[in-house]
Formats: C-alpha cells, sequence, structure tokens
C-alpha cells in the first residue's frame, strides 16, 4: 500500500448491529497498523440510555454523534494519518456527514465497508452477545432505517459469512485496491 503519509486513509466499518464491526475493525487496525475508533464511544449517555431501554435512535440523536465522528476522521486526515472506525452509518445522510470529513483532502480515500449479513444470522449473533446495551429486538428497526450503500462509488460490500479473518482480509483487499487506484 502506498505511504500513509502520502495517502491518508479512513476505512468506516458499517452496517447493523450483529454485523461484525467492532471484531472487523480491530483485527483491521493491529493489521495495518492504523488507529481504531469504536464510533460507539462518541455517544453520548443519553443515547447509550435510550438504547439500552430497547427504543431506537432518531435522526435528532444521531446528528451529533456523526458530526463527533467525522470531527475525529477530520482531525486524523489533517495530520496524515489513516485510520478505521466504526459507524453504523444506516443512511446516506449519515454517510454524507462523515463525507464532509474529508472536503479540502483530495489526497485521502475515504471507504466505506458495509458488511452485510443475512438477518437470521445477525439475530443469532445478537443473542449470543454479552454485556452489550444493543438488543436483538433493536435488529428489526436497524434494518428498516439500512439505507443499502451498494453502488455508493466509495462503498464496497462485504458478506460477514466468512470467519473474522477472512473478512478482515477481503476488506484489507478492497482498501489497497482503492488506495492504490
Amino acid at each position: 500500500m502506498a505511504s500513509d503519509a502520502i495517502r491518508p486513509c479512513i476505512a468506516v466499518v458499517m452496517g447493523v448491529s450483529g454485523s461484525g464491526k467492532t471484531t472487523i475493525a480491530n483485527i483491521l487496525a493491529a493489521q495495518l497498523g492504523w488507529e481504531m475508533l469504536e464510533g460507539d464511544d462518541l455517544h453520548p449517555p443519553a443515547n447509550i440510555a435510550k438504547m439500552a431501554a430497547e427504543h431506537p435512535l432518531t435522526d435528532e440523536d444521531r446528528w451529533p454523534w456523526l458530526e463527533s465522528i467525522a470531527q475525529w476522521i477530520s482531525q486524523r486526515v489533517e495530520t496524515g494519518g489513516s485510520a478505521v472506525v466504526t459507524c453504523s452509518a444506516l443512511k446516506r445522510s449519515y454517510r454524507d456527514v462523515l463525507r464532509q470529513a474529508m472536503i479540502g483532502h483530495p489526497e485521502a480515500t475515504l471507504l466505506f465497508v458495509y458488511l452485510r449479513g443475512a438477518p437470521e444470522e445477525l439475530h443469532r449473533r445478537l443473542v449470543a452477545r454479552q454485556n452489550h446495551y444493543m438488543h436483538a429486538s433493536m435488529l428489526d428497526s436497524q434494518l428498516a432505517t439500512l439505507e443499502d450503500p451498494t453502488g455508493e462509488p466509495d462503498t464496497v460490500t462485504i458478506d460477514i459469512g466468512g470467519t473474522p479473518n477472512e473478512v478482515a482480509a477481503a476488506v484489507a483487499a478492497a482498501l489497497e485496491s482503492r488506495r492504490d487506484a
């Protein structure tokens, strides 16, 4: 891959809960030596409490959170660093907020990595997950909110059917092809 100082890259690992965003992002960041941000860490306490109470977030709940992630991305690009970020980024308008962080940085690459899986697999994963505020009961609302990004030019779709290492390898290959283009 090209040097980070020459072509910073931001990979936004996106998808609904249970798609493996954090797992894949951690593997990818470790393999590439990039900084990693768990986007959920920037949620205000009110958002976390709302989700823990099994209430879906509204757009109004999400805008400040998305702006915080965009600001974090912008800071990384400003310093020439590459990073991996997790963010559900369910709607195109949400992804557009994150795209704003790249304005003025034509040297940088932004790639949304959409982790796609069958609803049954996503539900199984959420039921098995422990100690997380996002309950399996919230999956339907996320799937209803999701605007499939397939076809957006800065997006690659990766199926979650493989092992985490296989999925991360597919993501790394997609990043390399985009950065070297």
